[in-house]
């Protein structure tokens, strides 16, 4: 920039300093401004030069161009008329310093040794000016650099600021090499705060810009026209599946028409059924046929081990009521569904009625052929916009050749913890799933935005069964028995924690994904890592076993 008068000065100054100082590790700040408030009102001032050497110490260097007057009480400058002592000035100063270095947030220290204060040294240069008495200038003369000794400017810092003093803090160091004080004293001057992440804050504003990301298919797809509408979404984790589901049955409500959802997992429907409105139906396929059981007086026996094949036979040939016949179907989780119930789900659709079919290959934990749609038109979407970047990447490098998913999450890093146990050790694993909600905690996020989602189903799970972890975490977890009405039992608790095949299609700020154990990472293994690790939102913990451990990290 093209600068005039004692502006211009600075700046060759300025220069002068990054010759003379190219091969010694100081930091210089120019053009610093302070304020202060000092009994109730603000002060404010500029100071031209700031060193720092490595290991924290400060030279405050007055450059003062021009002509200076020489009285009774010390050196003057005048500007525009007013005439400032210029002792006055710098004590002003390195006392504005000192003082708001020891109240910076962070400078109170914990420990029973307080920080180091600010250690402030300054030189009076006037390049333009031959002081003619220093002793009557009102300030040390050692600290004068006047017109005679203006090419010893570099000379002094170097004398002022070594870059070695014994008895410093990091006395054990390297010669300048920058210590802890260093680090305090650069950020101070930098004006750079001290921040962390807010989940609180951090986790609403991913649901926003996650939702706007994904929201793309349900825009788009919503946009096809086709008869019979007949809608086929092979889509990815975090791809915008639930959207395009719920925009589906949002217009079929607002057109004054009967939309029915479908989930394969009862957490999912629970979890739709609380965010659409009144006028539609949303079901799990075995809660339809609870449903039409109850209605022709049957109670279905839950401990009966054929319950779930007596409610398939009822929906397939049993006569359905004329409420039964909805004009949208919605079946998500559709890589769990199986042929006999594709065609009694159509059996429920009104002939010109419209069908969309949600699905992802990759969340298929059951091992089932695909469901044949004859004469569907298909959809594909291959971009996770939920899984932070890095969560992608692992799974990538995990998956190997598998088919690739895109990341498309606004966030680059996940918070990625693995900690590892002893197989066999229920001790263990109990200890390091802990050891996990503790670090969920201590980065700010609340138990309710945490869920445990166990690798292992809920019959062969170790802490699926359990009411607490330790004493301080209580549990909330699918018991496994139903109430009188048809309803899952859950524990009462803090913490929810789910089988991987429950909590699929579902999601939190928090995940922790434990008793993962395997020896090989074959494809179901693949897929229950898949589902499991794109629940997370924010931050994701692993707790698996060493041998389970050793195989991931030969991968990634």
């Amino acid at each position: 920039m093209s600068v005039t008068g004692a502006a211009a000065r600075e700046i060759e100054t300025l220069a002068y300093l990054d010759v003379n100082l190219e091969d010694a590790p100081y930091s210089i700040y120019h053009g610093v401004h302070w304020t202060n408030v000092e009994h109730g009102f603000s002060a404010y001032g500029e100071i031209d030069f700031i060193v720092v050497a490595p290991n924290g110490r400060v030279l405050l260097i007055e450059q003062k161009s021009g002509f200076l007057t020489e009285t009774a009480d010390g050196l003057v400058k005048s500007y525009q008329g007013r005439a400032k002592n210029v002792r006055t000035q710098i004590l002003h100063t390195i006392d504005g310093l000192v003082k708001r270095f020891a109240n910076e947030p962070g400078a109170v220290s914990l420990s029973s040794t307080p920080p180091p204060p600010l250690s402030i040294d300054y030189v009076l240069y006037c390049p333009d000016y031959h002081v003619r008495d220093p002793h009557l200038a009102g300030i040390d003369p050692r600290h004068i650099i006047d017109a005679a000794a203006k090419d010893q400017l570099a000379d002094v810092i170097r004398e002022v600021l070594p870059l070695h003093v014994e008895g410093d803090a990091d006395d054990a160091g390297e010669p300048g090499e920058p210590s802890a004080q260093f680090d305090k004293v650069t950020r101070f001057l930098g004006d750079t705060l001290s921040l962390r992440p807010d989940p609180s804050a951090m986790i609403g504003n991913a649901a926003q810009m996650v939702t706007r990301l994904a929201g793309g298919l349900a825009t788009w797809a919503r946009r096809l026209d086709f008869s019979p509408y007949r809608l086929r979404v092979i889509g990815t984790a975090g791809s915008g599946k639930t959207q395009l589901a719920l925009a589906e049955y949002y217009a079929a409500i607002d057109a004054d028409l009967r939309p029915l959802y479908v989930c394969f997992n009862r957490p999912l429907a629970d979890h739709i059924e609380r965010l659409v409105p009144a006028g539609g139906r949303v079901a799990t396929f075995h809660m339809l046929g609870d449903a039409l059981l109850r209605a022709g007086g049957v109670i279905p026996d839950y401990a009966a081990p054929d319950v779930w094949g007596r409610m398939e036979t009822a929906l397939a040939t049993e006569t359905l009521p004329a409420a039964w016949q909805f004009d949208v179907l919605i079946v998500d989780e559709g890589q769990d569904f199986s042929s006999a119930w594709r065609d009694i789900l159509l059996r429920m659709l009104k002939e010109n009625g419209r069908a969309t079919w949600l699905e992802d290959p990759m969340q298929n934990l059951y091992g089932r052929e695909m469901v044949a749609l004859d004469g569907w038109v298909t959809l594909h979407s291959q971009t996770n916009y939920r899984s932070p970047r890095q969560i992608v990447d692992m799974l990538a490098a995990i998956g190997g050749v598998r088919e690739a998913v895109e990341a498309g999450s606004p966030f680059d890093g996940a918070d990625i913890d693995v900690l590892a146990y002893a197989e066999g050790e229920p001790a263990a694993l109990i200890a390091q799933t802990k050891h996990a909600i503790t670090l969920c905690l201590a980065a700010g996020f609340a138990r309710q935005d945490i869920a445990i989602a166990s690798f292992r189903g809920r019959e062969k799970s170790a802490l699926l069964s359990l009411d607490t972890l330790g004493d301080a975490h209580t549990l909330k977890s699918f018991t496994g028995a139903y109430d009188a009405g048809g309803k899952p039992i859950f524990r009462d608790g803090a913490l929810l924690a789910e089988s991987v095949y429950r909590f699929k299609g579902q999601s939190a700020p928090a995940v922790i994904f434990t008793e993962i154990d395997f020896a090989e990472i074959d494809e179901l293994v693949f897929r229950k890592l898949f589902v499991g690790m794109t629940r997370a939102r924010l931050k994701l913990v692993l707790v698996l076993s060493e041998r389970a451990a050793a195989k991931l990290l030969e991968r990634i």
